[in-house]
């Protein structure tokens, strides 16, 4: 097991790993989540035996909150050259990866949280503690890491209009139905049902999961240029006097702390005046 500033890898066996979040205090999702994600991309495109990795969370209650606002002007760093933004480089990499990436999903998962899930493969949630929200046009900003492209094409364009638009919360039921997730499942089997699916995986051919993946890819996964086109609206949208006076007002509330603003993000970002 390799323990990292807030990811933990645990190698369960050389064809999976598990790897769990944890960033106190509700797992905000910041410049050096980054560095350290794309750490770990590094290390998942050049393992030979990999073939699955599961991303979880070491928190109940958040899976990845949302991006933390706080640092959001900070200067993201990278531990190589890149031409794309970190969190695009990251999750264009990883739907491109030959190895099959799942997202098991308990708690808040919101903004660049809801993207980060959206990025992998597969997601599974629990039933009773899945909460899934994109708050940007709450605070006059629109998705910028790929929830406007991935939503329009998992769950068509009225209901990725929906979620974007109502900046609201939605359970694990409702967004398997929507196509978001794959399957909401009782929070007490997620585990074991995750655990199974990989572990059957996990023993097929490389060459056949890696060549399924790609050939699928070709009618899922948005372009670079697509993600960049959102992130610079998300920048400009940031910039503007109103999202600075919204922001300011949020975080006054108990935006980014542990509380009742954060568990109910949805209901309390609509009413900032």
């Amino acid at each position: 097991m390799n323990k990292n500033n807030q990811f933990t890898v645990n190698r369960k066996t050389p064809a999976y790993w598990r790897i769990t979040f944890h960033n106190p205090p509700i797992n905000l999702l910041d410049p050096d989540t980054m560095f350290e994600l794309l750490t770990l991309m590094d290390q998942i495109e050049t393992d030979p035996d990999l073939k699955v990795i599961v991303f979880d969370s070491a928190d109940p209650d958040y899976f990845i909150a949302h991006y933390d606002m706080a640092r959001a002007g900070e200067k993201q760093n990278s531990p190589k050259e890149s031409d794309l933004p970190p969190f695009i480089d990251f999750a264009t990499r990883l739907s491109r990866a030959s190895v099959i990436s799942i997202a098991e999903i308990r708690g808040r998962a919101r903004g660049i949280g809801s993207e980060f899930a959206l990025a992998c493969d597969m997601r599974f949630a629990s039933l009773e503690k899945a909460i899934f929200g994109q708050p940007e046009v709450a605070v006059g900003v629109i998705p910028g890491g790929g929830g406007n492209e991935m939503l329009s094409r998992l769950a068509g364009r009225a209901r990725a209009l929906e979620i974007i638009l109502s900046g609201d919360d939605y359970d694990a039921q409702t967004a398997e139905r929507y196509g978001w997730i794959n399957r909401a499942i009782p929070d007490a089997e997620l585990v074991d049902f995750v655990e199974n699916l990989v572990r059957r995986i996990s023993v097929f051919d490389q060459q056949a999961l890696s060549e399924t993946k790609r050939l699928l890819n070709r009618t899922g996964i948005p372009e670079a240029s697509e993600l960049l086109e959102s992130r610079t609206a998300f920048i400009s949208g940031a910039m503007s006097k109103n999202t600075q006076e919204k922001m300011s007002k949020a975080i006054a509330r108990g935006f980014g702390q542990r509380g009742d603003f954060e568990l109910n993000l949805g209901h309390h970002i609509s009413n900032i005046e």
